[in-house]
């Protein structure tokens, strides 16, 4: 199984950028699918981006198009999500996930495995 390992939260004023990173572990990075979902206290946990195993393909939560960037480096082993223009309700923890998927995938239940999750704030 592949471990996933998340840095780069931390609390920004609205209109501030921040870049999330998710390490990956354990098993070939490029065989997998990768997600960011986030979860605000009391809501369910919402896809908010995913990229292709090679890259290529990239799909992005209306909430968020625009604004942010997923990202990979099979190389590095590593995933990230570039946040631009930060907003109140983007606060969340955000959670790096994989999946041995071919193809991009939206849905949680698709996803195998789950990083611990890093908090991400944002004051207004």
């Amino acid at each position: 199984q592949v471990q996933l390992v998340e840095s780069g939260g931390g609390l920004v004023q609205a209109g501030d950028s921040l870049r999330l990173s998710c390490a990956a572990s354990g098993r070939t990075f490029s065989n997998y699918a990768m997600g960011w979902f986030r979860q605000a206290p009391g809501k369910e946990r919402e896809f908010v981006a995913a990229i292709s195993r090679g890259g290529s393909s990239t799909y992005y939560a209306d909430s968020v198009k625009g604004r942010f960037t997923i990202s990979r480096d099979n190389a590095k082993n590593t995933l990230y999500l570039q946040m631009n223009g930060l907003k109140p309700g983007d606060t969340a923890v955000y959670y790096c996930a994989g999946t041995q998927l071919w193809l991009v995938s939206i849905r949680k239940n698709d996803y195998d495995y789950w990083g611990q999750g890093t908090q991400v704030t944002v004051s207004s």
